[in-house]
């Protein structure tokens, strides 16, 4: 794995670093226990340096579940809210008890870094798939956030670009770490149930996507990042926030995929090859 291997020169580089101080007549250096490893935590060299790209809610959330792991660090945020990448990076270094964490305006600033092994990508739907392209170009292993794309296009983009570049990646359905999900399907693929017939998955409906009164782009926050890929369009008090764009085609598929993507998942991981899923190649608008 690419990982590891990044890994490895980071602990010959320290190595060498170590002989190098050891002759030469320099100041006493101070080093923490957490860099070394110690009650159970693996050594700053062992962990997976872990960078986020989107740290709002869903983003916010993510990290929850990575600051108690003790395989790896965060390192790194990226948000084109300044107050989000700055909030959520001193959060992290008053956990870590040192400034291990540096906030980007950019992600590609962050993708650059080589020091960062994974990102964990939770931005808005619409740049799901072109930082995750990004990522795979830069060598990074990945989780991502759903729905993947805004069109199966968009997903097979994706597909192939991990596959190109060898990277590890994952994509945020969950409900596949569920039992009660898995053994339903297991129920399916072992015939427990007789023939399959029909599937039926619900999701909740759309909403409207809030005004469309345009407003002054609020201080610290860098929009036209935050469109990136989507059409220029004017900015409103609830065109960033979840309730806007998840209901705005711009930006996503609605709740198809904001909460459709779980059941449609496992909907269809007990199917065998022969049965067939009706898709579409539409482009979005």
């Amino acid at each position: 794995m690419k990982a590891v291997e990044r890994k490895v020169s980071r602990r010959a580089f320290l190595r060498n670093t170590a002989g190098l101080a050891a002759g030469a007549a320099a100041a006493p250096y101070v080093i923490t226990s957490a860099a070394l490893g110690a009650d159970g935590v693996p050594a700053a060299s062992e962990r997976v340096a872990i960078g986020h790209i989107g740290v709002g809610g869903r983003g916010g959330g993510l990290l929850n579940g990575f600051l108690g792991l003790k395989g790896c660090q965060s390192i790194a945020t990226a948000d084109a809210f300044t107050d989000r990448r700055e909030k959520t990076a001193a959060r992290i270094n008053a956990r870590a008890g040192s400034k291990i964490c540096k906030p980007h305006h950019d992600f590609r600033e962050l993708l650059a870094r080589e020091d960062i092994d994974a990102v964990v990508i939770a931005t808005p739907d619409h740049w799901h798939v072109p930082i995750l392209i990004a990522a795979a170009k830069a060598g990074k292993d990945m989780y991502v956030e759903k729905p993947l794309g805004l069109c199966l296009d968009w997903d097979l983009k994706a597909r192939a670009a991990i596959k190109q570049h060898g990277c590890v990646f994952q994509y945020g359905t969950q409900q596949r770490s569920s039992a009660h999900c898995r053994l339903g399907c297991e129920l399916v693929l072992n015939g427990v149930i007789g023939e399959l017939k029909s599937i039926e998955v619900h999701a909740p409906g759309g909403r409207s996507g809030g005004s469309t009164q345009q407003i002054p782009v609020p201080e610290g926050f860098d929009y036209d990042l935050w469109l990136g890929p989507a059409p220029v369009s004017p900015y409103t008090k609830d065109r960033c926030t979840s309730g806007g764009s998840w209901f705005v085609y711009d930006n996503s598929i609605g709740f198809l995929g904001g909460w459709g993507a779980h059941p449609l998942d496992i909907a269809v991981w007990p199917l065998r090859p022969e049965q067939a899923v009706p898709s579409s190649t539409r482009a979005p608008a």
